[in-house]
């Protein structure tokens, strides 16, 4: 196994395919052993702080119940508990956390929050979500993509919506890094930067992947192997929600688009909390090819990958 001990996952910038499949590896383990009934306590004796300064279900459940049940002790910590840059420099509020904790999560606004605190902390800390990236999220569902297809490689990935978002870009580097084709498909306006595909682009000649961005949906989701959505407005973003609804409604999930794959075998995901009737159909969300509660479960497994392998505890008793 690659060595992880000491690391933090602040963006899937960082690691390699080989770390990343790994990682996906170790992450079937788990959620093998939890299946069967095994239950390890290697975390037993450490301690995990999680500072939220956004709300969370996945996030917060995944982090806190992975971390309990191999024996941790997390400790949540909301904006209101700490001083985070407010009467207290961050580099001292991640200094006395580095001393106290042996690993930190961080849920919030700005990339360079989490980026300092790994900083200055000097013990792991993982990227829980950030305005730019939310690298847990897409280890989830490349897992989901793997449990259902057997394999990465040479799959294809279609994401229909808000392709600036932290969701689009953070999958865009995963199947870069992973050789899956991907696709994001979204309206001029909402498209990922030129120089952010650009690099995502360098990064898939390594492995195969073809990166493809346009705002047509149908031809965008032709021949894939899963459909991605995430809700049209993201935390922050509410004053252009009805914005959002008249220039996204063109790329809404439904029935239609899923049969113009033209593969029986499609997958619908989506990241949660869905906004069903939006950027989705209740038909699709509901139905025969949905995963999206696998994904939910996948994040609790590949977050719990992370954090043994970081902690250097994934041979631990």
């Amino acid at each position: 196994m690659p060595h992880f001990t000491g690391r933090s996952l602040l963006s899937l910038w960082d690691y390699s395919r080989e770390e990343i499949e790994s990682l996906l590896d170790l992450a079937l383990q788990l959620k093998d052993e939890r299946a069967n009934g095994r239950r390890r306590r290697r975390l037993e004796g450490y301690t995990l702080a999680m500072i939220f300064e956004k709300r969370s279900t996945r996030t917060r459940a995944s982090f806190e119940t992975a971390f309990g049940e191999e024996g941790g002790y997390p400790v949540f910590l909301s904006g209101d508990d700490i001083h985070l840059g407010v009467k207290e420099d961050l580099a001292d509020t991640a200094r006395v956390l580095g001393r106290m904790f042996d690993c930190i999560e961080f849920r919030g606004f700005s990339q360079q929050t989490v980026e300092d605190l790994a900083r200055y902390s000097g013990v792991p800390v993982y990227n829980g979500l950030t305005d730019l990236y939310h690298p847990t999220q897409v280890l989830a569902d490349l897992m989901t993509i793997r449990e259902c297809f057997g394999s990465l490689p040479g799959k294809r990935l279609a994401y229909v919506g808000d392709g600036r978002n932290n969701v689009a870009h953070s999958l865009m580097i995963g199947c870069a890094k992973t050789g899956v084709h991907f696709v994001v498909c979204a309206p001029s306006q909402l498209q990922p930067r030129e120089d952010f595909v650009g690099r995502c682009r360098e990064l898939a000649t390594e492995t195969g992947a073809g990166i493809l961005v346009t705002d047509d949906p149908t031809a965008a989701v032709a021949n894939a192997h899963a459909i991605y959505t995430d809700v049209w407005t993201s935390m922050g973003e509410e004053a252009e929600a009805e914005e959002r609804k008249q220039v996204l409604r063109p790329y809404r999930v439904d029935d239609r688009l899923m049969a113009a794959t033209g593969n029986p075998d499609a997958i619908f995901l989506h990241c949660l909390p869905a906004v069903k009737g939006e950027e989705v159909t209740e038909a699709v969300f509901e139905g025969p090819a949905s995963r999206v509660f696998d994904q939910a479960e996948n994040r609790k497994h590949t977050i719990k990958a992370v954090m043994l392998a970081t902690l250097g505890r994934e041979q631990g008793s």
